[in-house]
């Protein structure tokens, strides 16, 4: 269970990251509703990455939680910010996604 609750906590991570680009991108009070969801997916995210410390060590958690939150924010900056999709960017993002994979593999 605390593993899924890591999951939606990475992924909440890409929300707040794409909230911010869209913030970045708008003007006038859009931005400021792109802001609002800014800082309710960084606490859902933070509360749910709280959540799964309770039990997941915590060196891995974080680090999962982050990767996740990396890993679908430069398909976000590719597929939906048209960020180029170069070779070495897909070659280092595939190796992160193996690491994230590796440290759930070796955890209790």
């Amino acid at each position: 269970m605390n593993w899924i609750l890591l999951i939606l906590a990475g992924l909440f991570e890409v929300g707040f990251a794409f909230c911010l680009g869209k913030t970045k991108m708008s003007t006038g009070g859009s931005s400021n509703l792109w802001f609002i969801g800014f800082l309710v997916s960084l606490s859902i995210s933070m509360l749910l990455l709280y959540k799964a410390t309770q039990t997941l060590p915590i060196g891995t958690a974080y680090s999962v939680w982050t990767g996740i939150g990396a890993v679908g924010t430069v398909l976000l900056g590719i597929f939906i910010f048209k960020e180029p999709a170069t070779f070495w960017r897909i070659f280092f993002l595939s190796t992160l996604i193996i690491s994230i994979v590796g440290l759930k593999f070796v955890s209790e």
